[in-house]
């Protein structure tokens, strides 16, 4: 998911209604009369942020079909933005008038589960929803004592590989079932890598989600939380793993240019598409792009990505969830809505639109995910491993992230600085951040 950038230092400022004006309020109690019509009609506002095309038409698809089965609570669909989202929701938050129904990810709801503005939906969900999404995921959108989110939607890295340089190189080349490994990765992208070619390239705009996520499978783990429920940043070797790996191929194995790590994923697919990067790793929803954008003739193939010692094909992911505001005067409602938007069939529907994994255990055994066709088989293939995001709930996550993790990685990445120096920032300047959410 292309998402939006977080409002540096945006945690220490939690909406709640109680710090809410009374001119808020009552413009709050106003939008509820307005929502309720004299028929006893109730309309429940649903942002969503879907973007792709065939994501947006099953999003209206499956409102229309809720309208038209339950013609006294009706859903407004309301279009949303990933960029900027957390923004517009911090905003609507405040002023008292928050969309019902709110589509957003893990890894944004932190600050507003903390800060009273979603309601908690232990108890509001039927058992057949809680019991289909697995433990896992459930902890992706689980802050204290309470769940905040349901995770719907969820997007691995995989590898997007040229197959004619894959063949003509001889390489193995892997599957869900046998990956290479971290160091085999390194020696593929070496033997990949000819003139005019370089064997992978790294899209590392925002290199913190991919580097903290990838290196699950190295057994790193970053955030660690104390007995106090404190939390403390440790930069280990299991962290330094798979950074290495990346400096290295972009530095003195010279497999992978430096030129992409200033680019998004969209932007090295001209290059991908012309042969001068021969892999890209990419999550898995670029597929739709490849399969939009290709040349005609040009053959692709998806390919998972590295395992750590032992196999280990962990992988950090924020799924995309459905939330209730707190203020939304209609929960139990709200939480019908979302039980059936996300019953099977139409979870399956959404991640086919979205080219992302379902989290239900009964969709992603539908045999529509399944097909090799686009590589939908290698991605499921890999769901089981997929866990929760290492900073999930760690509070000034984003200001760390914004601040200290980003221009320290990309430093790293380009050769301005060691892993030593890199050690010192994300640890000591990261924790100084954490300790002030942490009073």
């Amino acid at each position: 998911m292309r998402r939006r950038h977080f409002l540096a230092g945006a945690l220490a400022a939690p909406a709640t209604a109680a710090l809410l004006p009374a001119s808020a309020l009552l413009s709050a109690c106003s939008a509820d009369r307005r929502r309720r019509s004299a028929d006893g009609t109730i309309t429940l506002r649903f942002q969503s942020l879907a973007w792709q095309q065939e994501s947006i038409a099953v999003n209206k698809e499956l409102v229309a079909e809720w309208n038209a089965a339950n013609p006294k609570i009706r859903v407004s669909y309301v279009q949303g933005s990933w960029t900027g989202v957390h923004d517009q929701l911090l905003t609507a938050f405040e002023g008292g008038e928050p969309p019902d129904i709110i589509h957003d990810a893990t890894d944004d709801l932190a600050d507003f589960a903390y800060g009273g503005s979603l309601a908690d939906l232990t108890g509001l969900l039927p058992r057949r929803l809680e019991e289909d999404i697995p433990q896992e995921s459930w902890g992706t959108a689980t802050f204290g004592d309470g769940i905040y989110g349901v995770p719907f939607l969820q997007e691995p890295r995989m590898i997007m590989a040229n197959r004619a340089l894959l063949e003509a190189a001889r390489v193995r080349i892997p599957t869900a079932r046998d990956p290479w490994s971290w160091e085999e990765f390194e020696e593929v992208a070496g033997r990949l890598t000819r003139k005019g070619t370089y064997g992978v390239a790294w899209p590392l705009k925002e290199p913190v989600s991919a580097t903290l996520n990838l290196s699950l499978s190295t057994g790193g783990k970053l955030f660690h939380r104390g007995a106090d429920g404190k939390v403390t940043i440790r930069f280990d070797a299991a962290d330094q793993a798979v950074p290495a790996v990346i400096h290295r191929q972009l530095g003195a194995d010279r497999t992978g240019p430096r030129t992409t790590l200033g680019m998004g994923g969209s932007d090295t697919l001209p290059g991908f598409f012309g042969g001068k990067y021969a892999m890209v790793p990419l999550g898995f929803s670029y597929r739709q792009q490849l399969v939009q954008q290709a040349p005609k003739g040009f053959a692709w193939t998806v390919l998972p990505a590295p395992a750590g010692p032992g196999g280990d094909q962990r992988q950090g992911v924020s799924p995309q969830t459905l939330s209730i505001a707190e203020d939304c005067p209609y929960k139990e409602e709200a939480a019908r809505f979302i039980d059936f938007f996300l019953r099977p069939r139409n979870m399956v529907r959404l991640a086919r639109g979205d080219w992302l994994l379902p989290t239900g255990t009964r969709a992603l055994a539908d045999p529509a995910l399944h097909t090799r066709e686009h590589g939908w088989a290698t991605g499921t293939a890999l769901a089981p491993a997929l866990r929760p995001a290492p900073a999930q709930t760690v509070r000034g996550y984003p200001e760390w992230k914004d601040k200290i993790a980003t221009p320290g990685l990309q430093e790293y990445y380009g050769g301005g600085i060691g892993m030593e120096e890199l050690r010192d920032r994300l640890v000591d300047d990261g924790n100084l951040v954490l300790a002030r959410y942490q009073r």
